[in-house]
Parts: structure tokens; sequence; C-alpha cells
């Protein structure tokens, strides 16, 4: 630590680089914070790095200075604050208190003047200083002990000048910098300096007559070019010099002993950062250092002022010690469990919290039944009368089925409950939701951590059931996410099999297409190149073949998709560009993708199925991802061939909701354009394409039921009339029309866009027919783009989210059944509105009847649902029945 050196910071400057350098981040409550983020970032960073004795943070106050009393334009171009910006100011000065930085502001000064006298008095005072600034104008205060670190790029990137960079940059020294602004100007402060005169005469000039005093007395001797220039000019320069000069001498009350840097209240900062969700900050903040020996060695340094929950826990080893647990454990009637350790290896160790931070460790030291740690922990999980709390129940599930434990009475997920509280939080670690809800800091590592975690988990399980219940979620988390958790990792764990031989077939199909593909390229370019570099693409298409170029990137012209699709009528070559990358991501993701996944023990596929992401509600997958296996594409649609039942006699049953969406929205807009057709049975696309385009249903087209598709499924999206044009390739005119006579037609619907978009604006959030609800800050951002996806969000997440939620019902709703009719059937995938199963054929019939019944009754809405089930060999060959 350098004692003896003073970081004095330019907050205005800083805070206006971090917000035109971040995206406009928000919590979930609505406030703009990327500013403040950017901000907290850079200072904490610059401490970390140069560990001062002593910081500080000056600001402006007010607009009006002496420079406006001098000159009334000075500054006269600036823009005003943002009005995301302006309430940061305060953000940003509630952090630094919390930091405990001392920063300064005085009326009719700005900081640079602040800055000047403080750099002043520390060098007279024997301190190094460095100054933090993206003003070129503190550079007049660089010394033998002051040095600037100006903000270059973004928030990262800065350099360092000291006296020789600031020659070697600008040929002057750091005391004529005010002579080069006062000759030069500064369009960025409005100073007007001499005109015609730049940066390079101007540094001509200093450098051989010294300052502008000196230039102007020997006027006479300049060159004729730069006497027209200067002569009349000479009370502008002298003017801009004062305007550019920083004032040394301002008086304010400086005690530089309260600028030593003692580091942050650590507590009042984590409020801060709790408040404001800076997340990646408050882990920083509650992490203990990492130092690093001689030897290379890591050793954990002292750990940050901020206190860690701390709960001890009893080593439960002998059999007195398992009995007593045991039988508290059943007298409690619920316990909260952390287990430790991974799926395919098992569990290490179980974590077991009692009341009162009353904690048990169980160490499991082999697989066999006769562990005694193993036997207790099986008794208590299969123990119906004992409730269980789990953080990531699902990842509990897989562990305990490697062991051949059965986990019944399951009561709490706190991972999938915080998720429900909060749906678009970036992560539901168990260490982030006991900060957010408990104001605890878990301990980062080791055993104590692993026993705080299951401390937190069970006073989290009712925490978090109280506040869903105060939202009126509760019967969402009980009827649906939470019976969800066991159905998924069953369905993980079950897996789905796969036809190895047909993947392999399929990946030398595609080659073998792709291969084709790029020789017809070739031919059409003229010459070979690499297909999939956009580099030598790119000199094909715009250098060679002189396509429009329609969008640069950093690199060059850019060859995405949507540049590719535009240009698709432009040359032959564009399309068979298009199909070459389209079947080699089948290649690659799922032909090979695929077979790369397929466990070696099981030999299927087993996809986890992602509970806690989306916003909506709705399930994702992952290695592999089941929900993007492209259809539209004849190729693609035959990936699912692979997908086969998991021995001979079986049959794939799918069972595919029916416009559930459109349903839904019938139902919520009770519009009697769609309730009609859905009671009636009519194909609402049809019935949608008559009423826009004024014709009977007998008469309309199938081009007509294709755009009036794009139009109904297009509005829940919340389309633009630009975005359907671009769907339909028509022109925005036409498309505007169709939107237009679409609301026309069904007035319900618009009303019911009107009144959710009203509504969410009232109480910031919307609601799905369970009461999943969803926050949307965006809708009350000053930028139009946020604000305008915030409203496609509110109408959309109702009628999305409902969908996911009925779905899930149905899922739950059939696993019981399943179990109680005691089916050999297994559901094994779900892909958004679609099921499927694996049965063998003598359950086919009853199956259907269940499914049906099960899918189609899952949620009461004012149109029925309708369940299209298929059934085949394989998933690709499943047939209507």
């Amino acid at each position: 630590m350098s004692l003896d050196t003073l970081i004095v910071i330019d907050g205005n400057s800083l805070i206006h680089r971090a917000f035109h350098a971040l995206p406009l981040l928000s919590n979930s409550k609505g406030v703009i914070t990327n500013a403040v983020y950017g901000f907290t970032n850079m200072i904490t960073k610059i401490i970390q790095e140069q560990e001062p004795g002593l910081v500080t943070v000056a600001f402006d106050k007010g607009k009006v200075t002496f420079r406006n009393q001098a000159y009334a334009a000075y500054k006269g171009t600036r823009k005003a604050t943002p009005d995301e910006l302006r309430p940061q100011f305060i953000l940003a000065r509630d952090v630094l208190k919390a930091m405990r930085i001392p920063y300064f502001e005085m009326d009719g000064f700005e900081a640079d003047d602040l800055i000047g006298t403080i750099v002043t008095q520390a060098e007279a005072a024997g301190l190094n200083v460095l100054i933090l600034t993206g003003d070129r104008d503190a550079l007049q205060l660089v010394s033998p002990k002051t040095q600037v670190m100006l903000t270059r790029k973004g928030i990262t990137e800065t350099d360092l000048f000291n006296e020789g960079k600031v020659w070697d940059k600008y040929g002057v020294t750091p005391e004529q910098i005010v002579d080069l602004k006062g000759l030069q100007g500064d369009t960025s402060d409005n100073i007007p300096g001499v005109a015609g005169i730049g940066e390079k005469t101007a540094s001509a000039l200093i450098k051989e007559y010294g300052s502008i005093e000196n230039i102007i007395k020997n006027i006479d001797n300049l060159s004729p070019r730069h006497q027209k220039l200067l002569r009349g000019s000479e009370e502008i320069a002298l003017l801009s010099k004062k305007l550019a000069t920083i004032i040394r001498d301002v008086p304010m009350d400086l005690d530089l002993s309260a600028c030593s840097w003692r580091g942050p209240d650590s507590v009042k900062l984590l409020e801060i950062f709790q408040e404001l969700e800076f997340k990646t900050l408050i882990k920083q903040l509650t992490t203990p250092k990492v130092s690093k020996t001689a030897k290379g060695q890591q050793e954990s340094a002292d750990l940050p002022p901020l206190q860690t929950y701390q709960v001890g826990y009893r080593n439960a080893k002998d059999q007195d010690d398992l009995d007593e647990l045991l039988i508290e454990v059943t007298k409690q009637g619920k316990v909260a469990i952390f287990l430790d350790g991974q799926p395919k290896n098992g569990i290490e160790a179980a974590y077991l919290a009692l009341a009162d931070q009353d904690v048990y460790r169980l160490v499991i030291e082999t697989n066999s039944v006769s562990d005694p740690c193993l036997t207790v922990l099986k008794a208590i999980c299969e123990c119906e009368t004992v409730k269980k709390y789990f953080h990531d129940a699902k990842q509990a599930l897989w562990l305990l089925q490697h062991h051949g434990i059965e986990l019944k009475a399951l009561a709490a997920d706190t991972m999938v409950s915080a998720y429900l509280l909060n749906p678009t939080a970036a992560t539901y670690d168990i260490n982030d939701i006991a900060l957010e809800h408990l104001g605890m800091v878990l301990p980062a590592e080791g055993e104590t951590a692993k026993a705080a975690r299951a401390e937190a988990i069970r006073l989290l399980a009712q925490k978090l059931y109280d506040k869903l219940a105060e939202r009126q979620e509760d019967r969402l988390l009980a009827e649906v996410e939470l019976p969800l958790v066991r159905i998924l990792a069953e369905m993980e764990i079950a897996g789905v099999a796969v036809d190895k031989q047909g993947l392999k077939e399929m990946s030398t199909e595609l080659k073998e297409i792709t291969e084709k593909l790029t020789a017809q390229i070739h031919e059409l370019a003229g010459e070979t190149f690499n297909v999939n570099s956009t580099k030598q693409l790119a000199t094909i298409l715009f250098d060679k073949l002189k396509l429009p170029v329609l969008k640069k990137t950093k690199t060059g012209y850019s060859t995405d998709a949507e540049v590719l699709e535009k240009l698709a009528e432009e040359h032959a070559i564009v399309a068979l560009l298009l199909e070459y990358r389209q079947l080699a991501k089948l290649k690659s993701t799922y032909a090979d993708g695929l077979a790369a996944l397929i466990d070696q023990v099981s030999g299927r596929l087993h996809s986890t199925f992602h509970q806690t992401v989306t916003a909506t509600g709705r399930l994702s997958s992952a290695e592999p991802n089941l929900q993007n296996i492209p259809i539209r594409l004849e190729t693609g649609r035959k990936i699912r061939k692979v997908f086969i039942p998991r021995q001979k006699g079986n049959l794939l049953l799918t069972a595919d909701y029916s416009q559930i969406e459109l349903r839904v929205l019938a139902h919520m807009s009770q519009d009697k354009s769609f309730l009609d057709a859905f009671r009636l049975g009519q194909d609402i696309h049809t019935r949608t394409a008559s009423e826009v385009f004024g014709i009977p249903m007998e008469l309309v087209t199938s081009d007509m039921r294709g755009k009036a598709k794009a139009v109904n499924f297009g509005i829940v999206y919340g389309i633009s009339d630009f975005g359907l044009a671009r769907d339909l390739k028509v022109s925005r005119n036409e498309a505007r029309g169709y939107i237009e006579h679409y609301f026309a037609r069904c007035p319900g619907v618009r009303q019911y866009i009107d009144r959710v978009i009203k509504e969410a604006k009232e109480t910031g959030y919307v609601s799905t027919l369970l009461n999943r609800r969803r926050y949307l800050p965006e809708l009350f951002s000053k930028n139009f783009n946020i604000r305008h996806f915030g409203e496609r969000a509110a109408m959309n997440t109702p009628i999305q989210g409902t969908a996911a939620d009925i779905i899930k019902l149905a899922m739950v709703k059939i696993h019981r059944e399943l179990k109680a009719q005691q089916f050999s059937s297994q559901m094994v995938l779900q892909v958004h509105d679609e099921l499927i199963f694996d049965a063998p054929e003598n359950e086919i019939e009853p199956l259907i009847k269940l499914v049906r019944q099960c899918m189609e009754n899952a949620l009461t809405l004012d149109v029925p649902l309708v369940v299209d089930i298929k059934l085949g060999s394989n998933w690709y060959e499943a047939k209507p029945i």
C-alpha cells in the first residue's frame, strides 16, 4: 500500500463515462443503475490496483461557475443531462458514503478547480497524487509528484500521463496545456480559441515562445499567416486560456487526513449493493481475498470487514449420534438438507439443519447399504411424515438415486421459490438468495460453508413461501413447480433412446450434401475459398461479385443470416450459402453433436431440463437443447428420426397442444371472433384470413391462410408492420393494412393489449392465469426501444406464461396418474407445447385416453383445449391417430 499516495477522482467525468459506455441496466424495481455500477467498478478497480493511502472524489455543483460570468457561452453546446442519468448522481454519492470516501463540491466552481486545489495542498504536504478523470484539462496539473490517469475507452481502458507522456503526446509541458487550449480552443467546453489555429500550429508557437502572452508580445516576429490569424484575436486567446485554467486556490474546507482510505463500511455498502442488485460487486465484497506465497501456493488473506454467517455443526459418527439425529428429525417433522457431491460419483457428505442452528454432518464413506450414515440418510429421505427442504432439489434427486434412495415428502425447493419471486434474476445460487432474502453472507468455502447453506435453506423455505403466499403464488408452487421438480428429475435420469447408427448415416448424408453445395458455391464464385470464413466470403460477395453492402462490422463487411436473406434475390450464390449454413449447422449441432452426448453407460441422451431460466415460465433444455431442433426444413425434421423407443415392442406417443397460445389469447381477450372460432372447431387461421380479406372461409387460399397465421402469431408477440413485412416479404403498407384489418375484425384483442399494458404500467408487473408474476422495469425506461420491449413482454408474457403453466399442470396430472395406475409408459421429453412418451404397445390405448383427459382438462378456459396425438416407431414418423 502506498501510504503517501492520494487518488483524486473526477466524479462527474467517471459517471458520464460509465453511463455512455454501459447499456441501460436496471434493478427489478426499474431503477436505472448503469452509470453508478460502472462508476463503482472503476473506483474499486483503481483502489485495488494502486492501494493508496488516501482517496477522495470531486463533483461539479450546478452549471453556473465564474467561467460563465467571464464567457456566457462557456459549455453552451453541452447537451442536457439525460433523464436516466440524473438520479444516478445521488446513488453514486450514497455509494461513496458507504465506501467511506469523502467527496467535495462547491457552488461556483467545477470539479476541476476542486481537484486543482486538492492536488496543490497534497503536493505541499509531500504526497504523491494520481488523478482519475476523462477530462484532458487535468493534464495541466501533471508534475513530478502528480500523474493523470485518463479514461480512454469504455470503463476499463486508461492512459497514464506523467510529464514525459504529456510532452510526447502534445509537444508542450503540462503548464503549457492551458496555452495550447487558449490557441486551439476546446469544442467540448465551447472554448473558442483562435479561429484557424489547430493543435500543430498551437504547439509549434508555444514551443518557440513559451506562452500566449509571449506570442502576443512577439506578434510582429510571426509569419504573415500567423500574424493575420492572431491580430484582433489577442483578447479571445487570453480569455480562452483563462477559461481553460484550473483554479488551485478554491476557498474550500479541506482536511487531507479525512481522506485516509480505511476501507468501506461493508454492512452499509452491502445494503446498497443489494438494493441496486449488483450481484458481481456483492460477491467481491463478501469473498475473502486470496494471495500467493513465495512458493506460488495460495493462502487465504484476512477476511473483509463484513461478517459472514457462521453455523456450527456436529459430526454424526457413532451409532448413538445417528440414533439421536433420526429421533430428533422424526420429532420435529421437518429438515433442511444440503448434499455435497457429484451426480456421477454420489454423495460425499450430507448436512442436515434442524431447528435453532442445530446442524448435523453425515460423511458418506461407501455406497454400501451398511454404511450407517447412508442408512440414516435413507431413512430420513424416505420417511413420508418428515418434510424435506432443498435448494435445487432436482440435483439432490440425481444424487440420491445414485445410492438407491427415494425422496419422499419434498416440501420446499428454495431455488424454485426464489425463481418464482424473481424470474429474471441472473442466478439462483444459494449464496445470492440468502443474501437477498435473509441478509446473510454465507462463508465462501469449507465445511462451515456447507453447514451454513443447510441452515440458510431451513430459514429460506418458510421465508420464501410467505412471500409467495402474499403474492398468491403459493398454489403455483405447490401444485405446479414443486411436483414438476421430481418429474423433470425422472425424465433426465431415464433419458431418451437414440439410434446411433441413424445419427452416423445422417452425418454422412449431410457431409455429402454440404460438399456438393460447396462445389456449386465455388463454381458460381469462379474460385475456391473457405465458405466458413466470413472474411473470404465477404471478399467474394462484395469485392468480386459486387453485391450491395448492407451492414458493416468492426472487422469488415457483415455476412450474417439477416444480410444473406436480404441478398438472396441478388445472386444465386446467396441461396446456396443459406442452405449450406443450415445443413452445416444440422450436421455439427445435431448429427455429430447428439452422438457426442450419448451416455456411454445407458446409451441414451440425458438432456438437462431447466426450470428456472425463462422469464415466462417455459422450460428450457441443454446438452442437448431439444427445444431448438429446426423443423421448418424437411432435413431438420428428419433429426427426429433418431429418437426411438427404449426397447423393442415400444412406440413413441406424442401429444401436442393445438394452438394453445391463441386459445389462451381468446380466453384472456374475450374477443368474440376468436371465441366463436374455437368453440365451433373452426381453423383459426382460415377464420382470421376470411375476416381480414373479407371473403367466405371456403374461398380462403393457402397463401391467405399463411398470411393470417403470421398475423395471428405476430400479434401475440407484438410484431410491428416492419417485422410482419419482413416475414411475409410484402411492403410495410401492405403489412400495416393486414394488422389494421385484424384489429378492426378482432377488437377484443386490441382492447386486451391496451388493458394489459396499462395495468402493467400501474402495477409494474404482469401475471398469468395461475398468478405467475413477471416484473417489467423496462416499461418505465426513457429509451424507446427498451420501453417498447417492455410493452411487448407485457402483452406476451401472460399468454406464453399461461400456456407454460397449462402444460406443466398437464405434466403433473399425467405423472400422478401414470404412477397411480402403475403404467410402464414413461414421459421422456417436453418440447414447448408437446409431450413425448415411450410406451409398450399394450398400454397405447389407455395411455391415449389418459393423456388426452389430463391435457385437455389441465385448466378450464372459455374455449376448449385440443390435443393432437401421434404414434410411431420414432418421433419423426409418428402419425396422427
